[in-house]
């Protein structure tokens, strides 16, 4: 790959922008503050955790969905697919070939009058001080998109798991959940995707991205270090370019390592995009297995997984923020091996081997026998990890979750524990008992 800018449409520019010399580890969020001068999108957190910096990120419809199974919350309307994130720890070469739209274009949808979720919280006095406010109407605004698009209306309950990843101190919810319920009744204001998809649809030949960038916070003796990012397409390009650069690191939804540059000032140096490999992003049924692929969000793999396993159905909604979920992926989320994770002791429960790749070399292990220590895994220089396999759970097997934490959404694990128990004749012939939070490591 030739190195070039980043290249992404911004809604409130209406244009291709393109970034040529900004860190590699410069946030979404610092740029739009910063350089594009789009101070809507606001820094509560800086982690992750309250929603105030909630954008939308939207890419083609085909890529996103050709290449995974799509969530049931996903919102696919007029060729795209809009995902909600969280600026302050998503890095600008990520939005390379994707849209993005902030709290700045909601009037120019609402046809220059606030947007029907912007004048729904004002009518229903969802904001007080107004900082979590831009934050809660994306979130909302996309709700909007996915429900007008499928003629139907959300729940106070489904409003409520859209906004887990909001937080609001001063109002409180129930006028948040009903003006989340009113912004149906006010006239119709829709996302026009035409001129998004035609952007998207012109970069899509540039294909995978080589950038390279000033890192200003490293100083050598020629000035500030330039680091590299590389973001391929094809997973046999990736796997060349992990096993020619072992010491790179690997980047999935970087709602983790977000945080190490955020919050620690750690340096990372170059960096390996995993998210934009199609390959690495698919679901598929394979017989009595559960194939997901690496780069797959946490969002479509929770959902696929309780599609086919339905008592999960808690641990995913608890799992995080949807923002979060929309960005992480279940394989960043294994290979980090956080003994808080809540994913590891489900899928151990499930009977779940990690397929591992160096170069066209693959080989496979149990998912118990992955992690080595405290924050240590089995990987080999030059080697990550392909894809999960999950065995699906046979009728005579019954599988639970269970998560307890002090909030209820959007909060880490004091103990997740993943449990299956094969019954014969009402005899436990097998049982796979996993907890996360009770050792340095998730532990059958």
């Amino acid at each position: 790959m030739q190195t070039r800018p980043i290249r992404f449409f911004h809604h409130a520019q209406g244009a291709v922008v393109e970034v040529s010399d900004a860190a590699p580890t410069r946030t979404v969020l610092n740029w739009l503050r910063e350089d594009a001068l789009c101070s809507g999108t606001k820094e509560g957190c800086n982690e992750g955790d309250c929603g105030a910096c909630t954008v939308i990120v939207a890419e083609l419809a085909e890529r996103a969905t050709s290449v995974g199974t799509p969530s049931a919350e996903a919102t696919v309307v007029g060729g795209l697919s809009l995902r909600t994130v969280n600026a302050c720890i998503q890095f600008l070469p990520t939005l390379d070939g994707k849209a993005l739209l902030t709290v700045e274009d909601l009037k120019r949808i609402g046809g220059g009058e606030l947007h029907p979720a912007q004048q729904a919280l004002v009518e229903c006095h969802g904001s007080q001080c107004g900082f979590c406010t831009p934050g809660i109407a994306m979130t909302l605004a996309s709700t909007y998109e996915r429900h007008c698009a499928a003629g139907t209306r959300p729940s106070r309950q489904q409003l409520a798991d859209d906004l887990s990843g909001n937080l609001c101190r001063c109002t409180g919810y129930r006028p948040i959940l009903d003006a989340g319920q009113r912004m149906f009744d006010l006239p119709a204001a829709r996302l026009d995707t035409r001129p998004i998809v035609a952007a998207l649809r012109a970069l899509e030949p540039a294909g995978g991205l080589a950038y390279e960038g000033t890192n200003p916070a490293v100083r050598t003796e020629t000035g500030p270090r330039r680091d590299r990012f590389w973001a391929p397409r094809s997973l046999d390009e990736f796997a060349a370019l992990r096993e020619r650069h072992p010491a790179a690191r690997v980047l999935a939804g970087c709602t983790d390592i977000g945080l190490w540059v955020n919050k620690q000032f750690r340096d990372l140096g170059d960096i390996l995009y995993i998210g934009n490999v199609d390959a690495l992003r698919r679901i598929e049924r394979r017989g009595g297995t559960l194939r997901i692929g690496a780069a797959a969000s946490l969002e479509d793999a929770w959902s696929t997984l309780t599609a086919a396993v339905p008592a999960l159905q808690d641990m995913w909604l608890r799992f995080a923020s949807l923002p979060v979920r929309n960005a992480g992926t279940l394989g960043g989320s294994i290979a980090n091996g956080s003994p808080i994770g809540d994913s590891a002791p489900v899928l151990m429960a499930l009977g779940t081997d990690v397929v591992l790749r160096r170069g066209a070399t693959s080989r496979t292990l149990r998912l118990e026998d992955f992690y080595l220590d405290y924050m240590k895994n089995a990987l080999q220089p030059g080697e990550f990890i392909e894809a999960l396999d999950v065995a699906l759970p046979a009728p005579a097997v019954a599988v639970r979750a269970y998560k307890l934490s002090k909030r209820f959404d959007c909060d880490i694990s004091a103990v997740a524990a993943g449990l299956a128990i094969e019954l014969d004749g009402g005899r436990v012939r097998a049982a796979r008992f996993a907890f996360g939070g009770m050792a340095a490591t998730s532990r059958r």
